[in-house]
C-alpha cells in the first residue's frame, strides 16, 4: 500500500502517470508497504497467461528475491524510475522516503532494485552516466542503496508512520532492533534474484 498522502497524476504521453505527494512526507517515513491485497504470482503462472495479461503483469509488477512477481493492488504500481529516487527499498517488504519529499514532488524508485527481466532504457537525468537499468544493478549499486536506507531508518522513530501497522510480522523484530538498538540493516544485495530462479 502506498502512503495515504499521495495521489496519481498524469505527467505526459511519454511517461504516463506517476505518484505524487499531496503533503510533506519526511525522510524515514514508510512510503510503501507490502500488504495482503498485493498479489504474489509464481513465474510459471505468469508464463501461462494470455499475451495481453502477461504483458501488463510484467509491466506493472516487480520481482522479489525468490523470483516471484509482486503485483501491487493500488497506485504504487505507477511509481516511476529515477536514478535520484525519492524512495529507497529495504529487505523488509517496505520502502522508506530516502529524503524529505515535499507536496507536489514525485515519489520515485530506482528500478535497479526491482529485479527487472530485461534492461530498461531511461530518460536522461543530469549528473549521472547511467542511462539504462540492468537486471543485475543490485549487485553493482547495493552499497550506496544500503547507505541511503540506513540513513532513512535513523529517522524512522522520529516521524509519523501511517503505514506502520502493515509491517509484516516476520520483519517487526528486525525493524525494532534497527531503529531502537542500532542494529545494522540486512543488505539490499539479498534482494537480488538469481536469474535461474526467475523461470
Amino acid at each position: 500500500m502506498m502512503h495515504p498522502d499521495t495521489e496519481l497524476r498524469y505527467i505526459n504521453d511519454e511517461i504516463g502517470y506517476g505518484v505524487f505527494a499531496t503533503k510533506f512526507i519526511p525522510k524515514g517515513t514508510i512510503v510503501w508497504a507490502m500488504d495482503d491485497l498485493d498479489q504474489v504470482l509464481d513465474p510459471s503462472f505468469v508464463e501461462k497467461l494470455d499475451p495481453l495479461r502477461k504483458q501488463d503483469v510484467q509491466k506493472y509488477s516487480f520481482r522479489n528475491q525468490y523470483g516471484k512477481y509482486i503485483l501491487c493492488w493500488d497506485k504504487s504500481r505507477y511509481v516511476n524510475h529515477s536514478f535520484y529516487a525519492t524512495c529507497v527499498a529495504t529487505m523488509y517488504d517496505l520502502e522508506l522516503a530516502a529524503r524529505d519529499i515535499y507536496p507536489g514532488e514525485e515519489l520515485t524508485d530506482d528500478y535497479g532494485t526491482l529485479n527487472l527481466d530485461e534492461p530498461f532504457d531511461c530518460l536522461p537525468e543530469e549528473g549521472t552516466s547511467r542511462s539504462r537499468v540492468m537486471p543485475d544493478d543490485l549487485l553493482r549499486y547495493y552499497p550506496q542503496w544500503d547507505e541511503i536506507a540506513a540513513a532513512a531508518f535513523q529517522r524512522f522513530n522520529q516521524v509519523e508512520q501511517p503505514l506502520k501497522h502493515l509491517i509484516l510480522p516476520e520483519h517487526q523484530a528486525a525493524i525494532r532492533e534497527i531503529t531502537e538498538k542500532g542494529r545494522s540493516l540486512d543488505s539490499l544485495v539479498h534482494l537480488y534474484c538469481d536469474p535461474h530462479w526467475r523461470k
